[in-house]
């Protein structure tokens, strides 16, 4: 088979099924080929193994297949690329928002655990700013109690000089029953991001938490390849700047699909009239992305956002199937602990 060469090294020429397929939401739509240039060699004349071209055309969406030789597995030239790069800067464009993403299926490995079976309760660490690890380990030991299996730090619980990460998770980790996943929050700096993880799966965690916006996604994969051996929860937080606009951005349906292909053996969905921005349309669609048959696993959907223990039934029904877990925050919290481990009491009464 014939070669190209770039730098002295062989490049294979790109088939059809190597192609990253980006569909946006397009204004002006006749600036479709100016969207898959600047998305790939930013001016016509390239080399056309390293071309992008417009797959489809429809009113205002417009289909895009990029050369996936272009990126590999690398994540991070994958989002500045196509989320993150100039197409949505220049000034002729006035809508560019990515609504759909197809990749080749060896491009990014997957969740390694893929999607719980049945439906769970599962509990936030709130409130996250002043525990101590003692009284996050109560909360944990309360939450159990009630019967929740899977409990998570809230997000902007991370490693603070009151409740450091390691001392927090060597207090919970004695009181999780077995088959509770205790979801610690990993967040921080990239330079020591799997090195974090480890060490709290050596001290007890049962899986790990990551803001994969905030992070960068590419955080998600480096614990992925990691090789942890518990699940990978890919917190949102960060999301709404890129997925609430409606002219650019990306869809938080899409934004599940890179979660779960670059490892997140969990996300989260929103919940259906909750108080988070999506409708509940818009928590279908990414409750489909969890769930989406492909060569990848599955993964967990989370719901949750201002949810309460009568809550939960109602929005298991609405989703259906398994491998959903319904998350109680702040609304489990009214009594104390004693009062959390009754209201998650009811929430897992209400399933049965």
């Amino acid at each position: 088979m014939a070669h190209v060469t770039l730098s002295g090294a062989p490049i294979r020429p790109t088939h059809a099924d190597e192609f990253i397929r980006a569909t946006f939401e397009l204004d002006p739509i006749d600036l479709a080929l100016t969207l898959a240039l600047q998305l790939s060699t930013a001016m016509a004349g390239g080399p056309q193994w390293a071309e992008g071209h417009v797959v489809s055309v429809t009113a205002d969406r417009a289909c895009i297949g990029l050369p996936a030789v272009l990126v590999g597995g690398n994540l991070a030239a994958l989002m500045a690329g196509v989320l993150a790069g100039e197409a949505m800067e220049i000034a002729a464009i006035k809508r560019c928002r990515l609504v759909g993403l197809q990749l080749p299926d060896d491009l990014l490995p997957g969740p390694a655990i893929g999607a719980s079976a049945g439906v769970d309760v599962g509990v936030i660490v709130k409130p996250s700013l002043g525990l101590t690890p003692d009284e996050v380990a109560e909360v944990v030991e309360a939450a159990v109690a009630g019967g929740a299996r899977w409990i998570k730090d809230d997000e902007v619980l991370a490693d603070p000089p009151w409740c450091r990460l390691s001392d927090r998770v060597g207090r919970v980790a004695p009181r999780l029953a077995p088959g509770v996943v205790y979801f610690a929050n990993v967040t921080g700096p990239s330079t020591d991001l799997v090195d974090r993880a480890r060490r709290v799966v050596d001290l007890g965690a049962t899986g790990v938490m990551v803001a994969a916006v905030a992070q960068g996604l590419d955080g998600v994969l480096a614990l992925r390849r990691a090789d942890l051996g518990v699940p990978i929860l890919a917190h949102r937080a960060g999301s709404g700047p890129w997925c609430r606009n409606d002219r650019f951005g990306i869809t938080g349906a899409v934004l599940i699909d890179l979660m779960r292909a670059a490892g997140a053996d969990a996300v989260i969905v929103g919940a259906f009239g909750g108080k988070l921005f999506e409708s509940d349309g818009e928590v279908d669609s990414n409750l489909a992305a969890a769930r989406r048959p492909t060569d990848i696993l599955s993964c967990t959907a989370l719901l949750g956002g201002g949810l309460g223990a009568g809550d939960l039934a109602g929005q298991f029904l609405r989703a259906g199937g398994t491998g959903l877990v319904g998350l109680l925050g702040s609304a489990a919290y009214g009594r104390g602990r004693a009062g959390l481990a009754r209201t998650v009491a009811a929430a897992v009464a209400s399933l049965s």
